[in-house]
């Protein structure tokens, strides 16, 4: 059986004698601030799984962070890849202009669910690349200094995006940090204050949103509001779409770009192609979007795609960088782009969504710790608790993951309280790879208890 097709397997003891010795030679020669997981040395992968250096197999639910949906080393892109490569690797774009950056820019062009008419697309190299990109792109073209983020933010780590991020574990030390971010509080439905449900939990969001122009920002200088329409980090938390309406509105009315950050949420993840999809079906579309993560089959590349009308607005010079839209990445992005049209990865988020949320919901009846299952597509979490004040219950995440990952199921914990597991396994998986994970999973839940 191909590691593409197989189980979970431990045969050694975790971490095995060959992961140690690897282990060991990274803490001598890689900063402890960049920090890991697991003591997992991975030798190969393929699809959902991973071997590690001693024969261990795991089933990924992490999936690089969200950037494996094709699965790890998927042939066909593998062949694009080696095709480009014969070719050349690199070409910087201000200097020549090279095929692979043009036809996949047109192709993102097309699918690309944001509002105008002819759209224009960059490539950069990661998600804060790109998420930074954007916001210079927004005051471009707006000629306005400041913009709108969110509690429970993740943006990234440069300093612009560290500001952007809502959790300043990740810019300990790091300050001073740029002026003219504001943050309002997202929509944290399980958790709305007072017990506020429906129209009045939107309608206090939305308050707390307009409450910026008064107390921190007129919204004659604001550029742009960014938003993930699912939070990463902050606990995969998705976005209501009255809420995305009323925003949307919001910007209309005040001249504001409306930008959405789908490093995490693009490419399938959903059960669209993009999570803004949902948005522009409702008539709410952003006006930026941006992408990474899943775009390239693991290879580099992020990008920003906004209307011709606002990105001819940005100075000349401002943004582009040497390995912007790198060759090879380029050719690996379409390729993955044409199998998850070919394929219908979309679809295959929504029938894994359909399984999971079954089993997930069915353990928030029979466990208390098991507060709220939410997601979109298959991008979910699942929030842990203790008691009826739903304190989170972040010991417990911490047990369920070492537990699993004893079993061979790779789990990440999430969230601002530490205290949700999230799901970003590829796409891919099979439908028993999928089974065999959730039963770990709940094995590992009952064990810990």
């Amino acid at each position: 059986m191909s590691l593409r097709d197989s189980l979970p397997q431990v045969k050694t003891k975790l971490p095995g004698a060959k992961a140690a010795k690897v282990l060991a030679r990274r803490a001598d020669i890689v900063p402890a601030a960049i920090k890991s997981i697991y003591p997992v040395v991975i030798e190969r992968g393929e699809g959902a799984m991973i071997e590690d250096v001693d024969g261990n197999v795991f089933l990924d639910w992490i999936g690089g962070v969200g950037v494996m949906n094709v699965g790890y080393s998927q042939p066909e892109v593998i062949e694009a890849i080696q095709q480009q490569s014969e070719k050349f690797c690199h070409s910087m774009m201000n200097i020549t202009t090279q095929k692979p950056y043009i036809d996949y820019a047109e192709a993102i062009a097309k699918v690309a669910p944001v509002k105008g008419g002819k759209k224009q697309v960059m490539f950069v190299n990661s998600g804060a690349e790109a998420d930074e990109n954007a916001v210079k792109i927004a005051k471009g073209a707006t000629g306005r200094p400041n913009i709108i983020v969110f509690t429970g933010a993740f943006h990234g780590r440069t300093t612009l995006t560290m500001t952007m991020t809502a959790k300043k574990a990740y810019a300990t030390g790091m300050g001073p940090f740029p002026d003219g971010v504001y943050r309002a509080e997202f929509p944290y439905l399980y958790r709305a204050p007072g017990g506020l449900k429906g129209k009045a939990a939107i309608d206090y969001y939305v308050s707390q949103l307009t409450s910026i122009f008064e107390t921190h920002s007129p919204a004659k200088y604001v550029a742009a509001i960014v938003f993930e329409p699912v939070q990463g980090e902050g606990g995969f938390i998705p976005a209501p779409i009255e809420w995305v309406k009323a925003v949307r509105k919001i910007c209309d009315d005040n001249g504001i770009l409306l930008v959405t950050d789908e490093v995490q949420t693009g490419f399938g993840r959903s059960g669209k192609l993009f999570a803004s999809q949902y948005y522009k079906e409702e008539g709410c579309a952003p006006d930026i979007m941006t992408f990474a993560k899943s775009v390239a089959g693991g290879m580099p590349l992020s990008g920003v795609v906004a209307s011709k009308a606002i990105m001819d607005k940005v100075p000349g010079g401002t943004i582009g960088g040497t390995y912007c839209g790198n060759a090879v990445s380029c050719a690996a992005a379409l390729k993955v782009l044409e199998i998850m049209q070919r394929d219908d990865y979309p679809g295959k988020a929504l029938k894994i969504s359909k399984t999971c949320m079954k089993r997930f919901n069915d353990w928030k009846k029979k466990y208390k710790v098991v507060g709220d299952v939410r997601g979109t597509g298959a991008m979910m979490g699942i929030e842990f608790i203790k008691g009826a004040d739903k304190e989170p219950n972040a010991e417990i995440v911490g047990k369920i993951v070492q537990a699993a990952w004893e079993k061979g199921l790779l789990l990440e914990s999430a969230g601002t309280f530490g205290n949700v597991i999230r799901f970003l396994c590829p796409l891919c998986v099979t439908d028993e790879q999928l089974k065999v994970g959730l039963d770990i999973f709940e094995e590992s839940l009952k064990a810990c208890i």
